[in-house]
């Protein structure tokens, strides 16, 4: 905990700087904002028909501006954002507003979708379990959908996206069929795919802290316990919006998703709302976990003093008969028995064996 309290430091610096930069700039300027999460920007390239798929990788701007396709679907990716050439070079070979340029470029978007007429522009955002620590982070991914092209464009190159890709070279299912519409709809269902997974492994840590809180609460459970908070918060910030935006693309007109694709866009929806749900039940358990601390904290502190508490009065008799023995009178006779000390012992042990046997009983001394 103590080493992610600088990254957090560092990146909310790193965003205010950021965006100071862009201030007084004309809308539409390519600025990245954001984190830098790779140091060179990768473009990839599929164009698929039902017969024929081609691949290409470029590595630089000259090699891209001479490439014609040729083949009915084209899909085009990027790794990195952070070149603001690259983005410039993409948005006039597809034409594609100022705008969505801007926003691609800035990675701290919520997640929407904005229809420019000839294509949609679609923001949603990917969630990934990094380190030992099992701390979860997002990346922005922007996809633009056009008539026969999609354009999608990652921060970082994370995989999620592999399964997609073998199942057009392998041509497995309807993917090479049905044309871009089910392409985009394949990377949105990855990405609320992956959702479940994040969602599966804060379900387990807030059971595990959950059974640690209820048993024995450490001095480091309350950390946790707002961590979770604001991951789970995260997650709803980029959850829900995209629920609206799935529910939007099932709604529209058929001038981009066709009538064999909108019932996959409905799976989809149900698959986001079955997500909520799973959130909500998890904050719900989140936000009962102070209550579970305090309460084991007090259990705690009241089971010690009940401790001390019955030790006390165990020893008590044995003061008060101590003390009576130790009164400064000239006579007293028990003090001058010959056996009168071991008399004295013998009602301490008396009355303190008395007392653990009554308390015994009543399960105070457990």
């Amino acid at each position: 905990m103590t080493s992610s309290k600088p990254n957090r430091s560092r990146n909310r610096a790193t965003k205010r700087l950021s965006q100071a930069a862009k201030v007084g700039l004309a809308p539409g300027a390519l600025i990245h904002l954001g984190e830098r999460k790779t140091e060179q920007a990768a473009i990839s390239l599929i164009e698929y028909g039902e017969a024929e798929l081609v691949e290409h990788q470029f590595t630089s701007l000259e090699a891209s501006r001479t490439y014609q396709p040729r083949l009915p679907v084209l899909w085009l990716n990027v790794h990195g954002l952070h070149e603001p050439d690259v983005m410039a070079e993409i948005g006039r070979r597809f034409n594609l507003h100022p705008l969505v340029l801007e926003d691609i470029l800035n990675t701290n978007q919520r997640p929407k979708i904005d229809d420019y007429g000839d294509y949609l522009f679609i923001v949603a955002r990917f969630f990934e379990i990094d380190g030992e620590d099992r701390q979860i982070g997002s990346d922005q991914v922007s996809l633009v959908l056009g008539p026969n092209f999609v354009l999608s464009f990652q921060e970082r190159p994370s995989g999620r996206f592999d399964p997609i890709r073998e199942r057009l070279r392998q041509n497995r299912g309807q993917i090479r069929k049905l044309g871009a519409d089910y392409l985009a709809y394949s990377l949105l269902d990855a990405i609320v795919d992956r959702y479940f997974t994040i969602l599966e492994d804060i379900g387990e840590r807030t059971e595990e802290l959950e059974d640690i809180m209820l048993e024995r609460p450490k001095p480091g459970s309350l950390q946790t316990v707002h961590r979770l908070k604001r991951e789970t918060l995260n997650l709803r910030r980029s959850i829900w919006p995209l629920r609206e935006v799935i529910n939007s693309l099932t709604r529209a007109d058929d001038r981009f998703f066709h009538a064999d694709t909108r019932p996959y866009l409905r799976d989809i929806y149900d698959h986001t709302v079955h997500a909520i749900e799973s959130l909500e039940a998890n904050r719900d358990v989140i936000a009962g976990m102070l209550d579970i601390y305090l309460s084991a904290v007090s259990n705690r502190v009241n089971q010690e003093v009940r401790a001390l508490t019955v030790v006390a009065i165990i020893f008590m008799p044995a003061t008060l008969i101590s003390g009576i023995f130790g009164m400064n009178f000239r006579v007293m006779p028990p003090l001058d028995w010959p056996n009168g000390f071991l008399i004295a012992l013998g009602m301490m042990a008396t009355v303190a064996t008395t007392l653990s046997v009554i308390f015994w009983r009543r399960r105070w001394l457990e």
